[in-house]
Protein backbone atom coordinates (compact mmCIF):
# COMPACT_ATOMS: atom_id res chain seq x y z
CA UNK A 1 0.00 0.00 0.00
CA UNK A 2 1.39 3.60 -0.77
CA UNK A 3 2.83 4.96 2.37
CA UNK A 4 1.31 8.16 1.69
CA UNK A 5 -2.50 6.88 2.69
CA UNK A 6 -0.62 4.93 5.55
CA UNK A 7 0.58 8.13 6.64
CA UNK A 8 -2.82 9.12 6.46
CA UNK A 9 -4.46 6.23 7.84
CA UNK A 10 -2.45 5.98 10.73
CA UNK A 11 -2.79 9.93 12.04
CA UNK A 12 -6.35 9.71 11.68
CA UNK A 13 -6.43 7.02 13.95
CA UNK A 14 -4.49 8.43 16.23
CA UNK A 15 -6.05 11.91 16.49
CA UNK A 16 -9.40 9.76 16.79
CA UNK A 17 -8.25 8.17 19.34
CA UNK A 18 -6.80 11.05 21.37
CA UNK A 19 -10.20 13.05 20.65
CA UNK A 20 -11.58 10.15 22.33
CA UNK A 21 -9.72 10.51 25.23
CA UNK A 22 -7.21 7.63 25.33
CA UNK A 23 -4.40 8.21 27.36
CA UNK A 24 -1.34 9.12 24.88
CA UNK A 25 0.68 6.53 25.94
CA UNK A 26 -1.74 4.00 25.11
CA UNK A 27 -2.69 6.08 21.97
CA UNK A 28 0.70 5.77 20.76
CA UNK A 29 0.79 2.03 21.39
CA UNK A 30 -2.58 1.43 19.91
CA UNK A 31 -1.54 3.36 16.74
CA UNK A 32 1.64 1.18 16.24
CA UNK A 33 -0.10 -2.25 16.96
CA UNK A 34 -2.50 -1.12 14.38
CA UNK A 35 0.26 -0.21 11.91
CA UNK A 36 2.04 -3.40 12.19
CA UNK A 37 -0.77 -5.64 12.37
CA UNK A 38 -2.31 -3.92 8.58
CA UNK A 39 0.94 -3.13 6.97
CA UNK A 40 4.17 -5.08 7.91
CA UNK A 41 4.92 -8.95 8.29
CA UNK A 42 6.89 -8.74 11.52
CA UNK A 43 4.95 -9.45 14.26
CA UNK A 44 3.74 -6.68 16.40
CA UNK A 45 4.22 -8.01 19.76
CA UNK A 46 7.97 -8.83 19.08
CA UNK A 47 8.43 -4.77 17.86
CA UNK A 48 6.60 -3.65 20.99
CA UNK A 49 8.60 -5.87 23.75
CA UNK A 50 12.06 -4.83 21.51
CA UNK A 51 11.06 -0.84 21.72
CA UNK A 52 9.56 -0.75 25.55
CA UNK A 53 12.38 -3.10 26.49
CA UNK A 54 15.02 -0.83 25.06
CA UNK A 55 12.81 2.45 26.44
CA UNK A 56 12.93 1.00 29.89
CA UNK A 57 16.48 0.16 30.06
CA UNK A 58 17.76 3.23 29.10
CA UNK A 59 20.62 4.60 31.50
CA UNK A 60 19.38 7.78 31.29
CA UNK A 61 15.96 7.24 32.00
CA UNK A 62 16.56 6.81 35.67
CA UNK A 63 17.53 10.35 35.82
CA UNK A 64 13.98 11.02 35.13
CA UNK A 65 12.52 10.28 37.90
CA UNK A 66 15.10 11.81 40.68
CA UNK A 67 15.15 15.06 39.07
CA UNK A 68 11.29 15.22 39.50
CA UNK A 69 11.86 13.86 43.01
CA UNK A 70 13.86 16.74 43.70
CA UNK A 71 11.78 19.09 42.29
CA UNK A 72 9.02 17.87 44.51
CA UNK A 73 10.79 17.89 47.66
CA UNK A 74 11.75 21.56 46.93
CA UNK A 75 8.58 22.85 46.20
CA UNK A 76 7.14 21.83 49.82
CA UNK A 77 10.15 23.79 51.27
CA UNK A 78 10.17 27.43 51.86
CA UNK A 79 13.16 27.72 49.33
CA UNK A 80 11.04 29.35 46.82
CA UNK A 81 10.06 32.13 49.22
CA UNK A 82 14.08 32.51 50.39
CA UNK A 83 15.14 32.60 46.88
CA UNK A 84 12.71 35.50 46.16
CA UNK A 85 13.73 37.25 49.55
CA UNK A 86 17.29 36.86 48.99
CA UNK A 87 17.46 38.18 45.29
CA UNK A 88 15.16 41.05 45.93
CA UNK A 89 17.61 43.67 47.45
CA UNK A 90 19.93 43.46 44.93
CA UNK A 91 17.56 44.63 42.39
CA UNK A 92 16.99 48.15 43.56
CA UNK A 93 18.88 50.20 41.14
CA UNK A 94 17.04 48.42 38.58
CA UNK A 95 14.21 50.41 36.84
CA UNK A 96 11.17 48.17 37.64
CA UNK A 97 12.87 46.79 40.94
CA UNK A 98 10.58 44.13 42.46
CA UNK A 99 9.17 42.96 39.02
CA UNK A 100 12.81 41.48 38.49
CA UNK A 101 12.08 39.22 41.29
CA UNK A 102 10.09 37.21 39.14
CA UNK A 103 12.81 36.38 36.61
CA UNK A 104 15.65 36.04 38.61
CA UNK A 105 14.01 34.23 41.06
CA UNK A 106 12.69 31.64 38.65
CA UNK A 107 15.62 31.47 37.06
CA UNK A 108 17.36 30.04 40.09
CA UNK A 109 13.99 28.00 40.96
CA UNK A 110 13.72 26.75 37.40
CA UNK A 111 17.94 24.66 38.09
CA UNK A 112 15.99 22.87 40.56
CA UNK A 113 12.46 22.12 39.94
CA UNK A 114 12.64 21.02 36.54
CA UNK A 115 8.93 22.03 35.46
CA UNK A 116 7.75 25.10 34.25
CA UNK A 117 4.39 24.74 35.95
CA UNK A 118 6.55 24.03 39.39
CA UNK A 119 8.74 27.08 38.51
CA UNK A 120 5.13 29.47 37.46
CA UNK A 121 3.26 28.11 40.64
CA UNK A 122 5.75 28.28 43.42
CA UNK A 123 7.19 31.76 42.09
CA UNK A 124 3.86 33.36 40.94
CA UNK A 125 1.59 32.53 44.12
CA UNK A 126 4.18 34.17 46.45
CA UNK A 127 5.41 37.37 44.46
CA UNK A 128 1.88 38.64 42.82
CA UNK A 129 0.07 39.14 45.83
CA UNK A 130 3.23 41.04 46.88
CA UNK A 131 3.64 42.90 44.15
CA UNK A 132 -0.28 44.03 44.38
CA UNK A 133 0.44 45.27 47.57
CA UNK A 134 3.16 47.59 47.00
CA UNK A 135 1.05 48.78 44.43
CA UNK A 136 2.69 47.08 41.31
CA UNK A 137 0.98 47.36 37.88
CA UNK A 138 -1.41 44.26 37.45
CA UNK A 139 -0.69 43.72 34.09
CA UNK A 140 3.44 44.59 34.79
CA UNK A 141 3.53 41.55 37.18
CA UNK A 142 1.81 39.08 34.87
CA UNK A 143 4.00 40.12 32.19
CA UNK A 144 7.10 39.42 34.16
CA UNK A 145 5.95 35.68 35.78
CA UNK A 146 4.55 34.82 32.08
CA UNK A 147 8.35 35.49 30.32
CA UNK A 148 9.99 34.00 33.46
CA UNK A 149 7.99 30.93 34.26
CA UNK A 150 8.22 29.40 31.07
CA UNK A 151 11.72 28.52 32.17
CA UNK A 152 11.19 25.99 33.98
CA UNK A 153 11.70 24.03 30.23
CA UNK A 154 14.78 25.54 29.26
CA UNK A 155 17.01 25.86 32.06
CA UNK A 156 18.87 22.64 32.91
CA UNK A 157 17.93 20.30 34.31
CA UNK A 158 14.98 19.87 32.50
CA UNK A 159 12.31 17.34 32.27
CA UNK A 160 11.30 17.97 28.38
CA UNK A 161 15.36 18.34 27.66
CA UNK A 162 15.48 14.33 29.09
CA UNK A 163 12.70 13.11 27.18
CA UNK A 164 13.94 14.25 24.01
CA UNK A 165 17.54 13.22 24.69
CA UNK A 166 16.48 9.93 25.18
CA UNK A 167 13.94 9.93 21.98
CA UNK A 168 16.63 12.00 19.52
CA UNK A 169 19.38 9.80 21.01
CA UNK A 170 21.39 12.99 22.38
CA UNK A 171 23.61 13.14 25.54
CA UNK A 172 21.30 14.55 28.16
CA UNK A 173 24.38 16.41 30.05
CA UNK A 174 25.46 18.59 26.51
CA UNK A 175 21.72 18.87 25.55
CA UNK A 176 21.19 20.81 29.97
CA UNK A 177 24.57 22.59 28.92
CA UNK A 178 23.07 23.66 25.35
CA UNK A 179 20.22 24.68 27.24
CA UNK A 180 21.84 27.66 29.74
CA UNK A 181 22.87 30.35 27.46
CA UNK A 182 19.48 30.22 26.07
CA UNK A 183 17.83 30.19 28.64
CA UNK A 184 19.91 33.23 30.47
CA UNK A 185 19.22 34.54 27.08
CA UNK A 186 15.21 34.81 27.77
CA UNK A 187 15.42 35.84 31.48
CA UNK A 188 17.92 38.85 30.02
CA UNK A 189 15.63 39.90 27.51
CA UNK A 190 12.55 39.79 29.74
CA UNK A 191 14.96 41.84 32.67
CA UNK A 192 15.69 44.23 29.68
CA UNK A 193 11.47 44.72 28.45
CA UNK A 194 10.47 45.27 32.51
CA UNK A 195 13.09 47.98 32.77
CA UNK A 196 12.12 49.43 28.98
CA UNK A 197 8.34 49.41 30.19
CA UNK A 198 9.13 50.97 33.95
CA UNK A 199 10.75 54.03 32.01
CA UNK A 200 8.14 54.24 29.49
CA UNK A 201 5.23 54.04 32.63
CA UNK A 202 6.91 55.34 34.81
CA UNK A 203 3.98 57.18 36.68
CA UNK A 204 2.47 54.03 37.21
CA UNK A 205 4.96 52.49 39.13
CA UNK A 206 5.26 52.53 43.12
CA UNK A 207 7.30 55.72 44.33
CA UNK A 208 7.53 55.20 47.98
CA UNK A 209 10.34 52.32 48.68
CA UNK A 210 13.21 51.97 50.89
CA UNK A 211 16.40 50.89 49.28
CA UNK A 212 18.16 47.99 50.71
CA UNK A 213 21.69 48.46 52.71
CA UNK A 214 24.97 46.93 51.67
CA UNK A 215 24.20 44.89 55.31
CA UNK A 216 20.88 44.17 53.57
CA UNK A 217 22.12 42.63 50.15
CA UNK A 218 24.94 40.50 51.84
CA UNK A 219 22.18 39.06 54.69
CA UNK A 220 20.51 37.95 51.89
CA UNK A 221 22.87 35.79 50.60
CA UNK A 222 22.09 33.39 53.65
CA UNK A 223 18.39 32.94 51.84
CA UNK A 224 20.50 32.21 48.28
CA UNK A 225 23.04 29.85 49.99
CA UNK A 226 21.14 26.25 49.89
CA UNK A 227 19.77 27.23 45.74
CA UNK A 228 23.12 27.81 44.50
CA UNK A 229 24.76 25.32 46.56
CA UNK A 230 22.34 22.95 45.14
CA UNK A 231 23.23 24.38 41.78
CA UNK A 232 26.50 23.90 42.02
CA UNK A 233 26.02 20.02 42.81
CA UNK A 234 23.63 19.25 39.92
CA UNK A 235 24.80 21.43 37.04
CA UNK A 236 28.45 21.70 38.35
CA UNK A 237 29.18 17.53 38.69
CA UNK A 238 27.52 17.67 35.05
CA UNK A 239 29.78 20.15 33.47
CA UNK A 240 32.94 19.07 35.07
CA UNK A 241 32.55 15.28 33.94
CA UNK A 242 32.42 14.28 37.79
CA UNK A 243 28.28 12.39 37.73
CA UNK A 244 26.79 11.26 34.76
CA UNK A 245 23.00 12.60 34.72
CA UNK A 246 21.74 10.12 36.67
CA UNK A 247 24.05 10.40 39.52
CA UNK A 248 23.74 14.16 39.46
CA UNK A 249 20.25 13.18 39.59
CA UNK A 250 20.62 11.34 42.63
CA UNK A 251 23.25 13.84 44.17
CA UNK A 252 20.26 16.78 43.66
CA UNK A 253 17.57 14.55 45.92
CA UNK A 254 20.50 13.68 48.22
CA UNK A 255 20.67 17.97 48.63
CA UNK A 256 17.57 18.61 48.52
CA UNK A 257 16.65 16.27 51.52
CA UNK A 258 19.45 17.53 53.36
CA UNK A 259 17.95 22.01 52.59
CA UNK A 260 14.11 20.56 53.43
CA UNK A 261 15.65 18.99 56.63
CA UNK A 262 17.67 22.10 57.32
CA UNK A 263 14.24 24.61 57.04
CA UNK A 264 12.47 22.56 58.82
CA UNK A 265 10.11 21.26 55.71
CA UNK A 266 10.98 17.47 55.99
CA UNK A 267 8.26 16.08 57.71
CA UNK A 268 6.45 12.49 56.87
CA UNK A 269 3.56 14.08 55.34
CA UNK A 270 5.41 16.24 52.51
CA UNK A 271 8.26 13.22 52.25
CA UNK A 272 5.13 10.81 51.31
CA UNK A 273 3.43 13.49 49.47
CA UNK A 274 6.75 14.13 47.31
CA UNK A 275 7.59 10.93 46.53
CA UNK A 276 4.28 9.96 45.68
CA UNK A 277 3.61 13.30 43.32
CA UNK A 278 7.17 12.24 41.66
CA UNK A 279 5.62 8.60 41.17
CA UNK A 280 2.44 9.25 39.39
CA UNK A 281 4.67 11.82 37.26
CA UNK A 282 6.93 9.20 36.35
CA UNK A 283 4.47 6.63 35.75
CA UNK A 284 2.84 8.75 33.31
CA UNK A 285 5.85 9.93 31.73
CA UNK A 286 7.25 5.90 31.11
CA UNK A 287 3.85 5.09 29.85
CA UNK A 288 4.59 7.90 27.09
CA UNK A 289 7.69 7.22 26.43
CA UNK A 290 7.25 3.49 26.02
CA UNK A 291 4.90 4.45 23.63
CA UNK A 292 6.37 7.02 21.99
CA UNK A 293 9.57 4.02 21.32
CA UNK A 294 7.16 1.31 20.06
CA UNK A 295 5.08 4.10 17.44
CA UNK A 296 8.80 5.26 16.24
CA UNK A 297 9.89 1.73 15.85
CA UNK A 298 6.40 0.92 13.99
CA UNK A 299 6.87 3.48 11.59
CA UNK A 300 9.78 2.43 10.58
CA UNK A 301 9.12 -0.67 9.67
CA UNK A 302 6.26 0.25 7.85
CA UNK A 303 8.58 2.89 6.10
CA UNK A 304 6.96 6.23 6.46
CA UNK A 305 9.55 8.00 7.97
CA UNK A 306 11.73 7.06 5.10
CA UNK A 307 8.54 8.54 2.59
CA UNK A 308 8.52 11.64 4.33
CA UNK A 309 11.96 12.49 3.84
CA UNK A 310 12.02 11.94 0.19
CA UNK A 311 8.73 14.01 0.54
CA UNK A 312 10.34 16.85 2.47
CA UNK A 313 13.59 16.34 0.11
CA UNK A 314 11.58 16.62 -2.70
CA UNK A 315 10.42 20.21 -1.93
CA UNK A 316 14.13 21.61 -1.60
CA UNK A 317 12.81 23.59 1.47
CA UNK A 318 15.07 25.88 2.78
CA UNK A 319 16.14 24.88 6.80
CA UNK A 320 14.81 28.74 7.65
CA UNK A 321 11.30 27.74 5.76
CA UNK A 322 11.30 23.77 7.70
CA UNK A 323 11.86 25.47 11.04
CA UNK A 324 9.32 28.12 10.52
CA UNK A 325 6.70 25.44 9.48
CA UNK A 326 7.84 23.33 12.56
CA UNK A 327 7.17 25.78 14.43
CA UNK A 328 3.90 26.78 13.11
CA UNK A 329 2.94 23.35 13.83
CA UNK A 330 4.30 22.63 17.12
CA UNK A 331 2.56 25.76 18.20
CA UNK A 332 -0.82 24.55 17.05
CA UNK A 333 -0.03 21.05 18.56
CA UNK A 334 0.81 22.77 21.54
CA UNK A 335 -2.94 23.89 22.04
CA UNK A 336 -4.20 20.59 22.42
CA UNK A 337 -1.41 18.54 24.20
CA UNK A 338 1.14 19.18 26.65
CA UNK A 339 4.67 19.73 25.72
CA UNK A 340 6.47 16.49 26.73
CA UNK A 341 3.32 14.58 25.08
CA UNK A 342 4.11 16.63 22.01
CA UNK A 343 7.65 15.85 21.53
CA UNK A 344 6.91 12.21 22.19
CA UNK A 345 3.80 12.27 19.70
CA UNK A 346 6.51 13.46 16.87
CA UNK A 347 9.58 12.55 17.55
CA UNK A 348 9.18 9.18 15.21
CA UNK A 349 8.45 11.57 12.56
CA UNK A 350 9.98 14.98 12.50
CA UNK A 351 13.45 13.62 13.61
CA UNK A 352 14.16 11.72 10.73
CA UNK A 353 13.34 14.96 8.50
CA UNK A 354 15.58 17.24 10.42
CA UNK A 355 18.95 14.86 10.50
CA UNK A 356 18.17 14.46 6.58
CA UNK A 357 18.10 18.73 6.45
CA UNK A 358 21.37 18.69 7.89
CA UNK A 359 19.70 20.52 11.09
CA UNK A 360 22.31 19.60 14.23
CA UNK A 361 19.28 17.31 16.41
CA UNK A 362 21.14 19.51 19.53
CA UNK A 363 19.97 22.74 18.28
CA UNK A 364 17.07 21.30 17.08
CA UNK A 365 16.06 19.79 20.72
CA UNK A 366 16.71 23.22 22.19
CA UNK A 367 14.54 25.16 19.36
CA UNK A 368 11.89 22.46 19.83
CA UNK A 369 12.15 23.29 23.53
CA UNK A 370 11.99 26.82 23.17
CA UNK A 371 8.67 26.33 21.13
CA UNK A 372 7.03 24.65 23.62
CA UNK A 373 7.88 27.36 25.60
CA UNK A 374 5.72 29.35 23.46
CA UNK A 375 3.35 27.34 23.38
CA UNK A 376 2.63 27.27 26.89
CA UNK A 377 1.66 31.23 26.59
CA UNK A 378 -0.08 30.75 23.45
CA UNK A 379 -3.96 30.87 23.40
CA UNK A 380 -6.38 29.77 23.66
CA UNK A 381 -4.77 26.84 25.72
CA UNK A 382 -1.64 27.37 26.73
CA UNK A 383 -0.84 25.88 30.18
CA UNK A 384 0.64 29.14 31.30
CA UNK A 385 -2.48 31.44 30.61
CA UNK A 386 -4.47 29.30 32.51
CA UNK A 387 -2.17 29.21 35.50
CA UNK A 388 -2.27 33.46 35.30
CA UNK A 389 -5.77 33.13 34.96
CA UNK A 390 -6.20 31.43 38.21
CA UNK A 391 -3.26 33.31 40.46
CA UNK A 392 -5.00 36.76 38.76
CA UNK A 393 -8.04 36.31 38.91
CA UNK A 394 -8.86 38.14 35.74
CA UNK A 395 -10.44 37.55 32.48
CA UNK A 396 -8.55 34.90 29.93
CA UNK A 397 -9.01 38.09 27.40
CA UNK A 398 -6.85 40.21 30.10
CA UNK A 399 -4.26 38.04 30.04
CA UNK A 400 -3.79 37.02 26.34
CA UNK A 401 -3.41 41.07 25.66
CA UNK A 402 -1.01 41.01 29.30
CA UNK A 403 1.63 38.30 28.35
CA UNK A 404 1.68 38.84 24.30
CA UNK A 405 4.81 40.91 24.57
CA UNK A 406 6.65 37.70 26.11
CA UNK A 407 5.69 35.29 22.93
CA UNK A 408 7.48 38.19 20.67
CA UNK A 409 10.06 37.85 23.14
CA UNK A 410 10.56 33.75 22.67
CA UNK A 411 9.93 34.49 18.80
CA UNK A 412 12.77 36.95 19.04
CA UNK A 413 15.29 34.66 21.26
CA UNK A 414 14.58 31.82 18.68
CA UNK A 415 15.51 33.97 15.55
CA UNK A 416 18.51 34.73 17.62
CA UNK A 417 19.15 31.40 18.24
CA UNK A 418 18.95 29.97 14.11
CA UNK A 419 21.44 33.46 13.24
CA UNK A 420 23.98 32.74 15.97
CA UNK A 421 23.72 29.08 16.54
CA UNK A 422 27.06 29.16 18.89
CA UNK A 423 25.03 30.48 21.70
CA UNK A 424 23.30 26.30 21.50
CA UNK A 425 26.33 24.69 20.71
CA UNK A 426 29.42 26.55 22.18
CA UNK A 427 28.88 25.03 26.20
CA UNK A 428 28.26 22.10 24.98
CA UNK A 429 31.70 21.88 23.17
CA UNK A 430 33.75 23.71 25.76
CA UNK A 431 32.12 21.38 28.41
CA UNK A 432 33.64 18.44 26.30
CA UNK A 433 36.79 19.80 25.78
CA UNK A 434 37.14 20.67 29.61
CA UNK A 435 36.85 16.94 30.09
Amino acid sequence: MNELLVTVMLIFCLLTLLVGGVWVGLALSGVAWLGLQLFSDRAAGEVMTQAIWGSASSWALTALPLFIWMGEILVRTSLPRDTLRGVAPWLDLLPGRLLHVNVVGATLFAALSSSSAATSTSIGKRTLPELAKRGYPDAAAANSLAGAGTLGLLIPPSLIMVVYALTANVPVDQLFAAGLLPGLLVAGLTMAYLVIWSLLNADLMPRFETRSTWRDKFASLLDLFPVLLLIAIVLGSLYKGWARPAEAAALGVVGALVVSAALGSLTWANFRDALLSATRLYCMLALLVAGAAFLSLALTEVGVPQMLVQWVSALHLHSFVLLLVLMLFYLALGSVLDGISAVLLTMGLVMPIVRAAGIDPMWFGIFLVLVVEMAQITPPAGFNLFMLQALTGRPMSWVVRTTGPMLFLLVLVAGLLYAFPAIVTWLPERMMAAR
